[in-house]
């Protein structure tokens, strides 16, 4: 029974190293390359308080930062559709979506 107690210790102590505290403009950078490999022409990233977060899209939050306190927020500038709106990137939609259907 020690053995365990003493295994599960051990790994409590290794898990918490992996979990360090992210930096901004690292987390920031990070996102923008993810966001560039999927070739999204016009966007913005913007880091803010975890306040204002709460204001915004829960959609629109792309990361939390330095211990939760701040939030990464992701706007795709020149689009109409709000973000969770749309599709998935490579799928394609049918052509009658949004068109009213014809009454019979």
């Amino acid at each position: 029974m020690k053995r365990f107690a003493l295994a599960i210790f051990c790994c409590s102590l290794a898990t918490s190293a992996f979990a360090e505290i992210k930096n901004c403009e690292e987390l920031k950078n990070e996102i923008e390359v993810k966001i560039q490999a999927r070739a999204v022409p016009s966007y913005t990233l913007e880091i803010i308080t975890k306040e204002e977060a709460e204001k915004h899209d829960i959609a629109m939050v792309v990361g939390s930062c330095e211990n939760g306190t701040k939030a990464i927020i992701y706007q795709k500038n020149g689009d109409d559709q709000p973000i969770g709106t749309q599709p998935p990137a490579g799928v394609d939609q049918p052509a009658d979506v949004g068109q009213p259907k014809a009454r019979s």
